[in-house]
């Protein structure tokens, strides 16, 4: 029988983690890895068969010559423990930890749902421009005056 921590900075462990066949040695759950109070939530967008993932999220920064803001993507490689398994396109709770490997310093700890698509500009489905038809646009001219 593994021992298993019941919970991880407040987060329970889920259903899997109490099966033998799921133990990782780097899951917070059923192996002895610590964990930081560095968290952040990201986007699953690649799974690889070596219990590894990548997330990404998006953040604006400020470009002061322009005066306006910018959307920026960061991707991070994490560990995927086999009591979770992350899928792609879900929305998952990253912790901080020790070094795994040479590019993984956090694991995955809880998944929060399934990844929603932002649209922007107010775009239907992304790539598709929006286009006024003149007759509306017409309309709105002598609504103006």
């Amino acid at each position: 029988m593994i021992k298993v921590k019941k919970e991880v900075l407040g987060i329970a462990a889920p259903q899997r983690a109490y099966d033998s066949q799921y133990y990782d040695k780097n899951c917070p759950f059923t192996g002895g890895l610590v964990v930081k109070k560095e968290l952040l939530t990201g986007k699953v967008v690649k799974k690889d068969t070596n219990k590894s993932a990548t997330i990404v999220w998006n953040r604006s920064s400020y470009i002061p010559k322009y005066e306006r803001f910018a959307l920026r993507r960061s991707r991070l490689r994490v560990h995927n423990p086999p009591c979770l398994d992350a899928q792609v396109g879900q929305q998952v709770l990253v912790a901080r930890t020790r070094p795994l490997s040479k590019t993984k310093h956090h694991v995955i700890i809880q998944i929060l749902g399934e990844g929603k698509i932002e649209h922007k500009f107010g775009a239907e489905e992304p790539g598709k421009k929006i286009v006024k038809k003149k007759k509306v646009a017409a309309e709105e001219a002598g609504e103006e005056e």
